[in-house]
């Protein structure tokens, strides 16, 4: 009897400008072809491999049959625009053209489905989420967690985005303004940024749930796109977003409702 394939840790290594760049590759035992792909993006002062340890990525594509990235940022930061962050943003790291060749890279070995690739983040990895919006028209949704929008992002293509933001965050203020945190944030009011992309997806009036202390307010778009905003007085969560609003466009694996991780390892995550 033929034994079912099992699950697949690699770690790649490809050259990007000149330089070796590293991810980490998770597929599970069961994979539908061609497969969605979710970029998980690490923190700052984080690793790829500490976002696989931390966030529970995996048993969603163990349940959804998708295949999950982990990148390395160097010198564990992510150039988003702005000046930010770390090294990787004084000096100006084209980490935009590093993910999009994670994602080819990924694509040439095993089926992707172009329409279904999607990238999360937590901090200066939601900060990079937004940059690859942006920049891009590679991802069908993004998952920006703990994040704003940092430089100019001047015509964006219609993405799906799920913001997931403590109000009483004061790294990334959820009004705006600069942080507390090392890398000084001083970004847009979350609300804004939100607002923006309705604008650009086209979005129709947004709904509001509660399930205390957690709101979520959703609008749908053309498409089957959705901008969606989590919000929780008191805080939530420090993870990248795990589920994505669901519809036609957004639908990594078979579930796709808002969900949450606990928090990493106090100091391997909230650089910014």
């Amino acid at each position: 009897m033929r034994r079912p394939p099992a699950q697949q840790h690699r770690t790649h290594t490809i050259t990007v400008d000149g330089v070796k760049r590293t991810f980490h590759l998770y597929r599970p035992a069961a994979l539908a072809s061609p497969a969605a792909l979710v970029v998980v993006l690490h923190g700052g002062f984080g690793t790829g491999l500490q976002a696989e340890s931390s966030y529970g990525w995996d048993a969603e594509a163990d349940t959804g049959h998708f295949l999950v990235a982990y990148p390395d940022g160097l010198d564990r930061a992510w150039a988003v625009g702005g000046g930010c962050c770390g090294a990787p943003g004084r000096t100006g790291v084209n980490d935009v053209a590093f993910l999009t060749q994670v994602v080819r890279t990924v694509s040439g070995e095993v089926p992707v489905d172009a329409a279904r690739v999607y990238a999360t983040g937590i901090s200066n990895g939601g900060l990079m989420a937004y940059r690859l919006a942006c920049d891009t028209t590679v991802f069908a949704a993004i998952g920006p967690d703990s994040a704003t929008l940092l430089g100019s992002c001047p015509s964006p293509a219609p993405t799906s985005v799920i913001h997931v933001h403590g109000t009483a965050d004061h790294t990334i203020p959820y009004a705006g303004g600069q942080g507390d945190g090392p890398a000084r944030i001083n970004g847009p009011a979350v609300t804004d940024v939100v607002a923006m992309w309705r604008d650009v997806d086209h979005c129709g009036p947004t709904t509001a749930t509660t399930a205390a202390p957690v709101t979520t307010s959703v609008a749908a778009c053309p498409d089957g796109r959705a901008v969606a905003l989590v919000t929780g007085a008191a805080g939530l969560p420090v993870a990248p977003v795990r589920r994505l609003p669901r519809t036609p466009r957004t639908r990594p694996g078979r579930s796709a409702t808002p969900s949450h991780r606990r928090s990493p390892p106090p100091g391997t995550d909230r650089c910014c």
